[in-house]
């Protein structure tokens, strides 16, 4: 399965980790080039926007929520990994609400990789977007 990666830059190096364990299971994940690099730390100007730098400045610099809703189109589904953020317990951003939207109304599955967060003002609209919360557990992906 096609699978777009989704989910804040502050995890680049949890997102990277996911992507491997996506292939190792025989899926086709996608996810912006520049995590990888923001992972690795040969990202400076972008690992910034992880530090504070205005945040929609670079993802407009970098066409990131393009990039994005590309990929979410061209795939058969989404992950979204949400981690703790923020002091809430399986945070999901704004940036990622929008992603979670693109998949929903292009008819792509949308997995969570882990629970439904709580204490979020949008989550009503995530519970209506969402398919599956895979509890951490990726061979739940079908």
């Amino acid at each position: 399965m096609k699978i777009t990666l989704c989910g804040s830059i502050k995890f680049a190096n949890k997102l990277v980790e996911t992507y491997h364990q996506l292939e190792k299971l025989g899926h086709q994940p996608a996810m912006h080039k520049d995590m990888f690099k923001v992972a690795d730390g040969t990202a400076p100007e972008i690992e910034e926007m992880k530090n504070g730098t205005e945040h929609y400045e670079i993802k407009r610099k970098y066409g990131y929520i393009k990039w994005w809703y590309e990929s979410i189109k061209n795939s058969d589904a989404v992950l979204i990994c949400n981690f703790d953020k923020k002091g809430i317990k399986n945070y999901i951003g704004g940036n990622t609400l929008v992603e979670i939207g693109f998949a929903h109304v292009n008819d792509k599955k949308v997995f969570l990789l882990n629970d439904i967060p709580e204490n979020l003002s949008y989550l009503d609209e995530i519970k209506a977007m969402t398919d599956v919360a895979l509890n951490g557990d990726l061979s739940k992906i079908s």
